[in-house]
């Protein structure tokens, strides 16, 4: 049995302290927000204690880990905090819009040779994880080209597109750990072309909303990675990996398979309304893997490398799109 903190009672926060409280090997004990009041709500629906004095958390020694779930700018002292408190970290992403930032803490967490991962969900998605299977198993063959789209319903409101590091660092930035993980190779090179075509206003806080990243692999293959804020037909994710072999794919999620046949007309299922409902359930299973790592002293599924290796990659691809020329994507971390 694993004793959990909950740093954070915001939107997110909320989704983690519900599969906390479901989880069998945990012991929902505490949340934590500035907010009193939104960490007393979460509290009081699951039978934790509530604080707004985090420092109450990293002096317990009754908690074995903390889920970092607050606003980005506070994750990467957060997560120092647990290193030197000794508390295994499961967090949302990222460590930190700064990558020299977010490098100093995981110097730090690996330095006190704390357990942490990375929540990046969608591996845990029951179809990307089998395209991950079937590449890694070898069945396509040598990976020559993978196009991946990643597109969202409506567009975030422009304070939050001011504060998210813009889309290569917020949005894309799960598709190229995607890429890693299901490859198992690393990119060398990115070149991303992107505008603002849903709202001039993006443009006016230095992001754009919808932009085609171009990738290549160490062993020369190409990547395609589009990416929209704003569509008209739901949200929509999609994988495919072609290889000297054969194929698989990763299709559009719909909500339904039923088609409805008429006179001259076919009605069929569309796809989820937005990303939340599109992946709810894999933030269960990426918690359900961080808790049996932590059971059985097992290496993270996504190690607090990988979350770094993604940001080094958006870093490449940011600065793509600002100069409009292909980037070296440097090794390591």
């Amino acid at each position: 049995m694993q004793t959990f903190a909950l740093l954070g009672a915001g939107f997110i926060g909320r989704v983690h302290a519900e599969n906390l409280a479901a989880q069998p090997n945990v012991d929902f004990a505490r949340v934590f927000d500035v907010d009193a009041s939104r960490a007393a709500e979460i509290a009081d629906r699951y039978d934790a204690a509530a604080t707004d004095d985090v420092d109450a958390v990293f002096t317990d020694p009754a908690i074995d880990a903390v889920l970092i779930a607050s606003s980005t700018n506070t994750h990467a002292d957060l997560l120092k905090r647990a290193a030197a408190a000794g508390k295994a970290v499961f967090c949302e992403k990222p460590i930190d819009l700064s990558l020299e930032v977010a490098r100093d803490a995981a110097a730090a967490a690996r330095a006190a040779g704390i357990p942490v991962m990375m929540d990046f969900n969608r591996r845990y998605d029951a179809a990307y994880a089998a395209v991950h299977d079937a590449v890694q198993s070898g069945e396509v063959g040598q990976v020559e080209l993978v196009s991946m789209t990643t597109r969202g319903p409506s567009l975030p409101p422009i304070a939050y597109l001011e504060v998210s590091g813009g889309q290569m660092r917020d949005q894309t930035v799960h598709f190229f750990d995607l890429l890693r993980w299901i490859t198992g190779l690393e990119p060398v090179e990115v070149y991303v072309a992107g505008a603002a075509l849903a709202d001039p206003a993006v443009a006016e806080v230095g992001d754009v909303d919808t932009s085609v990243a171009v990738l290549r692999l160490v062993n020369g293959a190409l990547v395609q990675i589009d990416s929209q804020r704003r569509i008209g037909y739901g949200y929509d994710e999609r994988i495919e990996v072609n290889g000297s072999v054969r194929m698989v794919e990763a299709a559009r999620h719909r909500t339904g398979f039923v088609n409805h046949y008429g006179p001259g007309e076919l009605r069929t299922n569309g796809l989820d309304a937005g990303w939340f409902e599109r992946i709810r359930g894999t933030y269960r299973k990426s918690l359900d893997a961080f808790v049996d790592a932590l059971e059985r002293s097992a290496p993270m599924p996504a190690p607090l490398d990988d979350g770094l290796r993604a940001q080094v990659i958006a870093e490449a691809a940011t600065q793509s799109l600002r100069t409009h020329q292909p980037v070296a994507i440097p090794e390591g971390l």
